[in-house]
């Protein structure tokens, strides 16, 4: 029981260029405590002890025989501790994000991930005493109370009921949390962010080196690229013991809960239902080859290769001008796209920009990729990039100012309903993203520049959807084939070439030292299967996009509600309003569609 997780962005688009550290924004994060030895944090997590203290001794074993309002109550009260626990954890995750290198921090972060953990265990009772009331018993106490504002928050806990072990087995796991699935998180995190790729007579960052697989020079591209291998070869060892260790737990867990299969508990978490995610994983396996195989060969053509190399997915093509965009042009951008659309919508996101809830420097250390930390409600969100001025920047911080607003309209929902899903989550930075690219799209009149726009946005949408599933059936493979015994290094390589191959098509050709790219995705490492979320996410909006441009009724309204809703409605209440149903095959036929007709009029193009 700690804070939301951060919304990790896809780790899928590295970019050349830059600017310089004092032009990019940085995050001031004393809205949360004033510095790391703040007497601040000590007081809130005292206090925090003493209330879990207090709350177990009044309620444990005793919450049958409470009434609807004495019910209502004691959920108020936990929210409120388990708020203060997440602004200490987000406090100390956000510090450690901005610098995993830093001993002192990690220290820190530690300490705190420690004493939250403590305190928190006195309230694991909670929820599972929750869980044996019967359901027939809780309706009546639902009935007429105050216990009624707290339903949707029953009902996704209620998900869990078949699942949850007896109150010391889960306290158990609770406590041991920080010496076992956390401790291996944070030696993944401090091994990536030490690693020094050696690449041209520099040492870079990870994220730097990654960076160089978009470079508009395919000598450097290459040279990054197997510098990137090479590093990751040599460290290969420890990724697969993490990887394999990871899914070993991960199997023991689930065996004890009674899960089916590996990827089950994720989607209950997710709140959708098995089916669905079946139903999406098959229609973009199925469109592999109208879509990613079909772009890839273009591609090749366009660049005036046989094949695609590895390092040249990401190159930039021969029309790009590989201009720099500067942070407030990008900034500029975004926030008109996003005023075009609404202006409640611009004035929430505005917020980012006029304070310092940003983080985009290029410093080492700093965890790469973006993402969006929601806090507590009671703060405001923040948003970490990694800013080097290219196109694909712009569009990611698009997408994170999606999350972040989504998170401040859902914040009145409370600590406890404010958070949504993973598969939802996605659905306003993805949103964000398109207002993006269609404001940039229509407002360019040169054709080349139309072409490389509507390039850079079909890589991207191949990124989130055809990738992230190859992701997912890298990690299905996996956690399966764990199940038999502990998987090499090299058939971990083995099993990443084949979903590659199989996801990329024929116009790669992939070199021996590709073989050890799984290692630095850190989604297979915190958040199993969490990556077919993206998948979810972008074909979603790429319907909803399709209604609101086919003029539907108060769409803005409706979508403003949406996001709003927060953790409180499922997917089928959200999507009912624009006519949507994600239970359908053919829903996501129609998201996977909006790609296929981007290929088409590229292939047009250049015939």
């Amino acid at each position: 029981m700690t804070a939301p997780a951060p919304r990790i962005a896809a780790p899928e688009a590295p970019v050349p260029g830059g600017e310089t550290a004092s032009d990019l924004p940085a995050w001031d994060l004393t809205d949360l405590y004033p510095g790391r030895d703040s007497p601040e944090i000590k007081a809130d997590l005292d206090r925090a002890e003493a209330e879990a203290k207090a709350f177990a001794e009044r309620y444990q074993g005793r919450l049958a025989s409470l009434s609807g309002s004495e019910l209502a109550a004691a959920i108020a009260s936990f929210e409120r501790i388990e708020e203060t626990l997440g602004r200490v954890m987000s406090y100390a995750q956000l510090h450690f994000a901005e610098d995993a290198t830093d001993p002192a921090i990690g220290k820190f972060y530690q300490g705190c991930n420690e004493r939250v953990t403590a305190i928190s265990s006195h309230l694991i009772f909670f929820t599972l005493e929750l869980n044996r009331i019967e359901d027939a018993a809780l309706e009546a106490k639902i009935a007429g109370t105050a216990l009624e504002e707290w339903r949707p928050w029953l009902r996704d806990l209620r998900v869990f009921r078949p699942h949850q072990l007896s109150d010391e087995l889960e306290k158990l796991l609770h406590e041991k949390e920080v010496t076992g699935r956390a401790a291996w998180n944070r030696l993944f995190d401090e091994t990536l962010a030490d690693l020094r790729i050696p690449v041209d007579g520099e040492a870079l960052t990870l994220s730097a080196a990654l960076n160089r697989l978009s470079d508009a020079d395919r000598a450097r591209r290459e040279a990054a690229a197997h510098a990137i291998g090479e590093s990751l070869g040599r460290n290969v060892r420890l990724f697969a013991l993490v990887t394999n260790t990871l899914a070993k737990d991960k199997e023991i867990i689930d065996t004890w809960r009674r899960y089916p299969k590996p990827e089950s508990y994720r989607n209950r978490s997710n709140m959708v239902e098995d089916e669905v995610v079946e139903a999406l994983v098959s229609a973009v396996t199925a469109s592999f080859p109208r879509l990613s195989h079909r772009y890839y060969a273009l591609k090749a053509r366009w660049l005036g290769l046989d094949k695609l190399e590895y390092w040249d997915r990401n190159a930039p093509l021969p029309e790009d001008d590989d201009r720099e965009i500067p942070w407030a042009e990008a900034c500029a951008r975004v926030r008109s796209a996003y005023r075009a659309f609404s202006d409640d919508l611009a004035d929430v996101g505005d917020r980012f920009f006029t304070r310092p809830w940003i983080d985009a420097r290029l410093k080492p250390g700093k965890a790469s990729g973006a993402f969006a930390h929601p806090t507590v409600p009671s703060a405001h969100p923040y948003l970490l990039l990694n800013y080097h001025g290219r196109a694909r920047d712009v569009m990611t911080l698009a997408h994170e100012l999606g999350h972040g607003v989504h998170q401040v309209l859902a914040g009145p929902n409370g600590y406890l309903m404010s958070g949504t899903p993973l598969t939802l989550a996605e659905t306003a930075s993805v949103f964000g993203e398109m207002l993006t690219f269609r404001a940039m799209l229509d407002g360019e009149t040169d054709a080349k520049r139309r072409r490389v726009l509507l390039a850079g946005k079909v890589e991207d949408m191949l990124n989130t959807v055809v990738r992230q599933i190859a992701f997912y059936r890298f990690e299905q493979r996996v956690h399966h084939e764990r199940r038999t015994g502990e998987l090499t290094p090299e058939r971990l390589g083995e099993i990443w070439m084949g979903v590659q191959t199989e996801s990329l098509g024929p116009a790669f050709r992939f070199a021996e030292d590709y073989r050890f790219y799984w290692a630095y995705i850190p989604h297979f490492i915190h958040s199993p299967f969490y990556v077919y979320a993206y998948a979810f996410g972008d074909c979603l909006v790429n319907a909803l996009y399709g209604v609101f441009r086919d003029g539907h009724p108060g769409f803005e309204v409706k979508y403003l509600d949406m996001l709003r809703a927060g953790g409180t409605k499922r997917h089928k209440e959200l999507l009912a309003p624009f006519g949507l149903d994600a239970s359908d095959p053919a829903f996501w036929t129609k998201g996977l569609d909006v790609i296929g007709g981007f290929i088409d009029e590229l292939e047009q193009a250049m015939a």
